[in-house]
């Protein structure tokens, strides 16, 4: 499943790598993975 979502270091979007779908503790669902360009963290919030 790839997510797009915007990364930080490179100031663009982009495809997820290793994304998998984590519950907030506020009980928000998110994605959570990193940049294949730069390798950073990468999050992004998702619907209810």
């Amino acid at each position: 499943m790839a997510v797009e979502a915007y990364c930080v270091k490179c100031k663009a979007k982009r495809d997820m790598k290793n994304a998998a779908e984590v519950t907030m503790k506020n009980g928000r669902k998110a994605m959570k993975g990193t940049c294949p360009t730069c390798g950073t963290g990468m999050f992004k919030i998702l619907g209810k």
